[in-house]
């Protein structure tokens, strides 16, 4: 998920002048300024004598392997090729997309005009629409990449649900570390209430972890990997460009539908949208071919790994970052609401 980010210096304007004259027709840079969204990598609005640009600089070690951007601008041209809409990198006089310099890596996108839209801001029509556009990603995916396997380095298959001891184990590290922060803020009092509550709800669903990946094999596929109303630009009503393609991957189709869903349509109270959902869900099974019980174990796995998760609490109180603090009420609440309306929220993505 996307919430802010660290302060990034813009490149210098020798850097700037020495990437735009890969371009043929990129002109002279004018200004250069960080967009304040990202946990990945870092982003800045670039603009030159020929107009605006997005400028992506590649930070993260997991994401800034030129095999791994070399995925990643693949995809996303032959996904345009096919008419979804996404932004491709642009290619540079000798038809690169990423540029090398001052050992840092870093591509040229063009600047996209359209604003973001959560759920609350859908109608039950538009939700439809999201359902079967996701649906759409997932299906010309499977037609633009190789077959999950075939492709060296990327690992393929199910995955066991969180072991409820690990989880244990993290909760005490992160009591210990909300307990001895002097002097104590209002997070560390919701963070604190949380985690208590969090192991008493482990402790009454612990049985209901996920079988291991043998057992029931999760159908595996290329998706985006973050699919969230921040990396999906709007003109008006429309879509027109879903953005960071960092994490494209082999995964669980059904279950980014899902995780998708439970950003999209969380209130700021910690519910779900539970009619919307209905409409995006039953968009996206007709769209991606997915059958209902393949979406079921979606449902029960991201479950379970929101009741396991504790991202937000250990970049706060392990890394000391706190951009993803914004995020915790909503998400915290979000994991025991759906524990107690289990069955609603299953009956919405299946029936």
């Amino acid at each position: 998920m996307v919430i802010g980010s660290t302060a990034t210096a813009p490149p210098s304007g020798g850097t700037l002048h020495a990437l735009l004259r890969r371009y043929a027709d990129a002109g002279d840079p004018l200004s250069c300024e960080p967009v304040a969204q990202g946990l990945l990598n870092k982003g800045f609005r670039l603009a030159t004598t020929r107009g605006s640009f997005f400028l992506k600089l590649y930070v993260e070690p997991a994401t800034a392997d030129s095999a791994v951007i070399a995925r990643q601008h693949r995809a996303t041209q032959r996904l345009g090729a096919l008419g979804l809409p996404v932004a491709p990198p642009l290619p540079d006089s000798d038809g690169r997309t990423v540029a090398e310099l001052d050992g840092r890596r870093f591509a040229l996108y063009p600047w996209i005009e359209g604003r973001h839209r959560d759920g609350s801001e859908l109608t039950t029509a538009e939700s439809r629409q999201l359902g079967a556009l996701l649906g759409l990603v997932h299906t010309l995916l499977a037609q633009v990449q190789p077959a999950p396997g075939e492709e060296p380095g990327r690992p393929v298959g199910g995955h066991a649900g969180a072991d409820p001891q690990d989880t244990y184990a993290l909760i005490r590290t992160l009591l210990r570390r909300v307990r001895d922060q002097a002097p104590r803020e209002a997070f560390d009092e919701l963070a604190e209430y949380r985690l208590v509550e969090r192991r008493a709800l482990l402790d009454r669903h612990a049985h209901r972890r996920p079988p291991e990946p043998d057992a029931a094999e999760p159908v595996t596929g290329w998706v985006h990997g973050d699919f969230h109303p921040l990396n999906l630009l709007y003109r008006e009503d429309e879509p027109v460009a879903i953005v960071d393609w960092d994490r494209l991957g082999v995964q669980p189709r059904a279950e980014e539908a899902v995780r998708a869903a439970a950003i999209f349509f969380v209130t700021p109270g910690g519910t779900l949208e539970l009619d919307k959902i209905r409409a995006y869900a039953r968009a996206y099974r007709r769209a991606a071919d997915v059958p209902e019980a393949e979406l079921a174990a979606a449902v029960h796995r991201v479950w379970w790994e929101r009741l396991n998760d504790f991202w937000m609490l250990s970049w706060r109180y392990l890394r000391d970052d706190r951009r993803a603090d914004p995020l915790f009420p909503a998400s915290s609440a979000l994991v025991v609401w759906w524990t107690g309306a289990y069955e609603a929220v299953m009956d919405a993505f299946t029936e």
